[in-house]
């Protein structure tokens, strides 16, 4: 298999570190190439090469520098159908998944072309006699982002479009499991024109992360993780003096009132519960049924998993894929057996799945459990995989009390047709992502990408203006220029 490389100053360059890992096919179980463990060596050449190129970048008026972005937008939507493919065969989400993923991407480079305005400062003449103030944006330096493995393109995108707009340079660190599609993508930032350095690549995994946050020379990270990950990062990255926003884990509760549209409300969870084989941070993992609603809600439920087709995503015929890895698999399966063990009932078990042909595959098909204790292992662990649990409540006050106890915030959905019940669960629940009649409430990129409690360490999120307040520093100018210092004209 081939090893892959290293993209530093404009080359496609080997890693110094020998060791490697294989990147699989999570259809087929077959190793599709291999990937450089890149270490602390690998890391300082990268971070000297973004240092370089800084001070020529950071000078480029940005009017100037969008323009690279609105020739890559160009070219990732000529690319779209190859990235995809890509995306599919190494993370094994649907091909119809991976490209609207890389629709959301694109979004995010939309939005980054409107940096000339996106940056401007403020200022107020004569705060005092004869004194101005001025705010001036200007970018950090050198910035790090690792992306996770379950959306190849669109992660890297909430962040790499508005680093390079806003002036910086960046240290690009995918993960390890899906390297081929951050590959693409810096070949096309290298096409559509950004210098040598402004972006570089590095493959690796935890050597190269721990390297990253213990670069003096790195300003800020990006980071989008499980939580425990996520706390790491943002822990040795604060202590190095870092601006950090960290993106963790997430145990997603949908709420369904006895009002709701149930019809519409069982085909919507359906998709947020296992779409893209449930590996998603947005993903709905619990649904809480309010009175009357639970038993025909479970009964569309089960119709719903029932038809939903298992196996490759190049298959159009798809409708779900493969868990990442085996070990994600073996995971999964010992968290469904763990909450049968505590209680919960096996509605439909999605454990022990072949299919045909891909038997190698990490396959789990779609899973609903009833009767989920509340305070159980799979009520307050994140699954991630096609696994929906099912929890009664009796008012929507105690529905909420569930959302509110997680230790995590990044979604919570509520299915209803009463605005009042719509707005107190919007005023009251605890998430930094609130989804009113649908499952999965992913902001566009003028918004950010928001998450609380453990589902987020920092204080500015992904997307929008909370990214170029991230990878900008704001200067505060005082002037002072006394009419005796002038000439007279």
């Amino acid at each position: 298999m081939a090893r892959l490389k290293n993209y530093v100053a404009g080359s496609w360059t080997d890693a110094s570190a020998p060791a490697d890992v294989p990147a699989f096919d999570p259809a087929r179980g077959a190793e599709l190439a291999r990937v450089p463990r890149s270490g602390p060596e690998d890391v300082r050449r990268a971070v000297e090469a973004a240092a370089r190129a800084f001070p020529s970048w950071r000078r480029t008026p940005p009017g100037e520098r969008v323009q690279v972005l609105f020739r890559l937008k160009a070219l990732l939507e000529r690319e779209r159908d190859p990235i995809a493919r890509a995306i599919t065969q190494e993370c094994g989400k649907t091909l119809a998944e991976a490209d609207a993923e890389l629709r959301r991407g694109i979004e995010n480079v939309e939005a980054a072309c409107g940096i000339p305005v996106l940056m401007q400062g403020y200022n107020s003449e004569d705060i005092a006699p004869g004194i101005d103030e001025t705010m001036i944006r200007q970018p950090l330096g050198v910035v790090a982002v690792i992306a996770p493995f379950n959306f190849p393109a669109m992660i890297p995108l909430w962040f790499l479009p508005y680093a390079v707009a806003c002036g910086n340079t960046v240290v690009f660190k995918p993960s390890e499991k899906v390297p081929s599609a951050a590959a693409a993508l810096v070949r096309l930032f290298e096409s559509a024109g950004l210098p040598p350095g402004v972006l570089n690549l590095v493959h690796g995994g935890r050597e190269a992360v721990d390297a990253i946050l213990e670069d003096p020379d790195v300003r800020a990270v990006s980071f989008v993780g499980s939580s425990p990950v996520a706390k790491h990062v943002y822990a040795r990255g604060a202590a190095a003096g870092k601006r950090l926003q960290c993106q963790g884990g997430a145990k997603n509760v949908a709420v369904v009132l006895p009002d709701a549209d149930l019809e519409m409300s069982a085909r919507i969870l359906a998709d947020s519960a296992f779409g893209c084989a449930g590996q998603r941070c947005l993903a709905t993992s619990l649904a809480v049924a309010v009175g009357d609603a639970r038993g025909a809600l479970e009964d569309l439920l089960v119709r719903e998993a029932g038809q939903r087709a298992v196996g490759p995503g190049l298959d159009p015929a798809v409708r779900m894929g493969p868990l990442i890895s085996r070990e994600s698999r073996e995971r999964v399966e010992g968290l469904i057996a763990s909450g049968l063990r505590e209680g919960a009932r096996a509605v439909v078990d999605g454990r022990g799945a072949v299919v045909p042909g891909f038997e190698d595959g990490y396959f789990v098909r779609p899973t609903i459990l009833g009767d989920v204790p509340p305070d159980g292992t799979l009520a307050r662990t994140e699954v991630f995989g096609p696994v929906l649990g099912l929890i009664r409540a009796k008012t929507i006050d105690e529905a909420i009390d569930l959302v509110n106890r997680s230790a995590f915030g990044n979604q919570a959905c509520l299915f209803t047709t009463s605005g009042a019940a719509a707005r107190k669960f919007r005023y009251e629940a605890q998430a930094g992502n609130v989804g009113i009649n649908l499952g999965v409430a992913a902001p566009v990129a003028g918004f950010p990408f928001s998450g609380w409690k453990g589902s987020f360490f920092g204080d500015l999120h992904g997307q929008g203006r909370d990214a170029v307040e991230f990878y900008t520093d704001k200067k505060v100018v005082i002037e002072r220029w006394p009419a005796e210092w002038s000439r007279t004209f």
